[in-house]
């Protein structure tokens, strides 16, 4: 498995672990996070150009932030976890581009349950939902690559 792959399901799982399980959720949660993921790599911009860089850029997948409680978590999971097995296949196959874009070209999103929306957000209208996450195309020309 090459490390790229690696990051990105540990992405997943991080930000996305609770929501497999959920009805509204499930499998297309967390092909909604590495949608994100590969529409901010193919930008090749301030996100990052690879998986690595898009996934550990600071602030930007609370998961990897040092003081995030999931951190130490997505650190230590191992294959041996059901969701953790889940999230490497949608890394594998999203990254392939084997399984189609959920979230419509969206580059950024953020869960439902925050105490208020971020401000990235305020005034700009979402493109999809998938369980508890809200997806958003910012940057207008990924629509056009999708």
């Amino acid at each position: 498995m090459s490390r790229d792959i690696d990051i990105l399901a540990r992405t997943i799982y991080g930000e996305a672990r609770g929501e497999f399980s959920r009805p509204e959720g499930g499998v297309g949660a967390l092909i909604g996070v590495a949608n994100v993921v590969m529409n901010r790599v193919r930008k090749q911009s301030w996100f990052g150009k690879t998986i690595k860089e898009v996934c550990q850029k600071p602030y930007q997948f609370s998961c990897w932030n040092e003081s995030d409680p999931n951190r130490p978590l997505l650190l230590s999971v191992t294959p041996e976890n059901y969701i953790f097995r889940q999230c490497l296949e949608v890394a594998r196959n999203v990254a392939q581009k084997t399984w189609p874009d959920l979230t419509k070209g969206s580059d950024h999103y953020y869960a439902i349950w925050l105490p208020r929306s971020p401000v990235w957000a305020l005034g700009k209208k979402p493109v999809a939902k998938i369980g508890s996450h809200i997806f958003y195309r910012l940057a207008p020309d990924l629509a056009e690559e999708v």
